[in-house]
């Protein structure tokens, strides 16, 4: 029998998450953890868990091919995992799952960021935590530093060749850390030379394209960012969830050279991906944008 059955609910936003009135909180649509694999058989590669700080971990992943291949430096991508902030984890079935092929086929190093959960955790800590471990990455090219570097790292990457990428609630992650990297330097005055956003999690008070303002008041996306950020100013209308809103930084500082967006032709979230593409395209970014859309997929 479920031991939350005969708790009193005080927050329930199913299909993802509840939260009870004693502080229980039941994570309804999360993957199970997994351990990393010394070899992945389906995609050939390595993986670990490491200790960024005493709060923020990460699971690494190295094609096993470059291992034999010593000189041969590969892109980095920092990447930061979906699930509404609230759910899934960078050490998931799912996630570990994907990032595998995705290192495998792209002939990656990536850093799989576990950050901080809502609601133990409320946003912006996820932020905070999600731009220290790039902070960490990109200390890795100073000859002095305080941190503890990873031989993955030093041995097999690239620093000239930084990307930071998520899905959905990482999406929307990579674009604030993109908007922060435009006016922040990073450690070593390391640059990201590309963004990608796979169905990032933006949404407002104003319909966009064929939005409907009643969906949009009632919806599930905006009772999640309430949810994840009770103290948030504006609300579903603040820059981190709004990137045109009337206060939000301008697009044309995004920190990087390259951005790739993908979207899915019947998601929710697919018209403001579309409206973003746009925007940034009119902002006068100084850089080349992609969009790439799935036809008829959803983020399911």
């Amino acid at each position: 029998m479920d031991s939350n059955t005969n708790k009193e609910v005080l927050t329930d936003l199913s299909p993802l998450i509840k939260l009870y009135k004693d502080g229980t909180v039941e994570r309804l649509l999360n993957s199970p953890h997994i351990r990393p694999s010394p070899l992945g058989p389906n995609a050939g590669v390595f993986s670990k868990d490491i200790n960024i700080s005493p709060v923020v971990q990460a699971r690494i992943y190295l094609p096993v091919p470059e291992v034999t291949e010593p000189n041969r430096k590969l892109p980095l991508l920092v990447y930061y995992h979906g699930g509404g902030f609230c759910v899934e984890s960078a050490f998931s079935f799912l996630n570990h799952r994907y990032i595998n092929i995705l290192a495998a086929e792209a002939k990656a190093l990536i850093i799989s960021v576990e950050y901080r959960l809502a609601p133990e955790h409320p946003l912006p800590v996820a932020y905070e935590d999600s731009w220290s471990a790039l902070q960490w990455v990109a200390s890795h090219v100073i000859a002095n530093t305080s941190i503890k570097k990873d031989p993955w790292l030093t041995e097999h990457g690239d620093f000239g060749k930084i990307y930071i990428g998520g899905d959905s609630a990482g999406g929307n992650i990579a674009h604030n850390i993109l908007v922060r990297a435009g006016t922040e330097p990073l450690p070593g005055d390391v640059k990201i030379l590309g963004g990608f956003l796979s169905h990032p999690h933006f949404w407002g008070s104003k319909p966009i394209g064929s939005e409907a303002k009643q969906d949009i008041e009632e919806s599930l996306l905006c009772r999640i960012w309430l949810f994840v950020y009770p103290s948030v100013h504006g609300g579903i209308d603040n820059p981190m969830v709004n990137p045109f809103a009337d206060d939000a930084p301008s697009l044309s500082g995004l920190g990087c050279s390259r951005l790739l967006v993908c979207l899915a032709e019947e998601d929710v979230l697919t018209e403001r991906g579309f409206h973003y593409v746009e925007s940034v395209k009119k902002s006068g970014w100084n850089g080349e944008v992609q969009m790439v859309v799935v036809r008829g997929g959803t983020r399911n």
